[in-house]
């Protein structure tokens, strides 16, 4: 059973950058089948995609967040990470991992969320 676990503060003050870790189980992050992902959720707004590291450490990025975003990856301890920088409270939102199956580019598997605020 593949398990993602979303970790990082809950708070983040304005201009700062928020930085969480999805720590996967059950399966490693360097298997060919499958691409990890990053998605976010505002209060009262639709699921929005952010990025995506692939098996190979190769990475994309939605054009709405590319300029502030950057998504890492330690195999070492099975986990991708990622960072937003200077953000606003409009980034607040519920952030969720992962896991994107490449052959039917359908999630399978997702993190339970974690709620992020931005606030002074």
């Amino acid at each position: 059973q593949v398990q993602l676990q979303e970790s990082g503060p809950g708070l983040v003050k304005p201009s700062q950058t928020l930085s969480l870790t999805c720590t996967v189980s059950g399966g490693s992050i360097t298997t060919s089948y499958y691409r990890w992902s990053w998605i976010r959720q505002p209060p009262g707004k639709g699921l929005e995609w952010m990025g995506v590291i692939a098996d190979d450490g190769s990475t994309h990025y939605s054009p709405s967040f590319k300029s502030r975003t950057s998504i890492s990856r330690d195999t070492s301890k099975n986990q991708f990470s990622l960072q937003l920088s200077s953000v606003t409270p409009e980034d607040t939102a519920v952030y969720y991992c992962a896991r994107q199956v490449v052959s039917i580019s359908s999630y399978d598997y997702w993190g339970q969320g974690t709620q992020v605020t931005v606030s002074s």
